[in-house]
């Protein structure tokens, strides 16, 4: 569900074993561990859920998206189909909307509600949306600062070199920035979905509403975790810098 990295499946978190205080790691590092792995719950068992209910209007999540496309007069972007399991996209590099097996072939309440939201980031990057052309900006910088991490937090805690310390701090500030982007991105694409889908008629008040709703809240709380997450390793790596200054 990303307009800019990956979507769906871009608010998994990288933790890394941290050493040094054990009441820090808790609170800041385990906590959101948590919190994140809680949030993947919360989707799955959403999708699972709602991924067995047929839709009353009977068409798959390809084609729901190729309706609202057309609906919102955008005509250059392509539908197509991933096999990564929840891992549902918009790419605005190359306008395509990639969707999961399970969402582009099936008539679910859930693959709607998914497919939509995706769609929701094309409208976005058709509207020249703020938060989305912020995020694609930041993107290049976000990659490298991710690839950094693992050599800056292995040198910094592990050879207890303070410069990499402060390196991690900034690339952590990076990514907190990105997340920080990320969450109005996400929030407005997940609006625009329900109030389409329920202008077109795609789903039906009720259960069918009730259903996409729960699909796209769930999937809203994995972004909240991904920057609670971030902003814990940040807190964190500022705490061992300090005891070491």
């Amino acid at each position: 569900m990303n307009g800019g990295a990956r979507g769906w499946s871009n608010s998994r978190i990288i933790m890394y074993p941290y050493g040094g205080f054990i009441g820090n790691w808790l609170l800041l590092i385990a906590v959101p561990m948590i919190i994140g792995l809680w949030a993947q719950f919360r989707v799955s068992s959403a999708f699972r859920k709602w991924g067995e209910v047929r839709a009353s209007a009977n068409i798959t999540g390809a084609e729901c998206a190729r309706e609202i496309l057309t609906a919102a007069n955008i005509r250059d972007v392509d539908v197509i189909e991933t096999n990564d399991y929840l891992g549902d996209h918009y790419d605005p590099t190359s306008k395509k909307l990639c969707l999961s097996t399970n969402v582009y072939n099936t008539p679910s309440v859930a693959a709607l509600g998914i497919s939509a939201h995706e769609t929701g980031h094309a409208i976005q990057h058709a509207k020249a949306y703020a938060p989305l052309q912020w995020r694609m900006a930041i993107v290049p910088v976000t990659m490298f600062a991710s690839r950094m991490l693992p050599f800056v937090i292995f040198g910094g805690l592990f050879f207890h070199l303070t410069g990499l310390i402060t390196l991690g701090i900034y690339c952590y500030l990076i990514l907190l920035v990105f997340q920080l982007i990320t969450l109005p991105v996400e929030f407005d694409a997940s609006r625009r979905a329900k109030i389409i889908l329920q202008q077109m008629g795609i789903v039906q008040p009720g259960a069918e509403v009730a259903g996409v709703n729960q699909v796209l809240n769930a999937a809203a709380l994995t972004y909240v975790a991904a920057f609670i997450a971030v902003l814990g390793n940040l807190l964190y790596l500022l705490s061992v810098r300090d005891r070491r200054n």
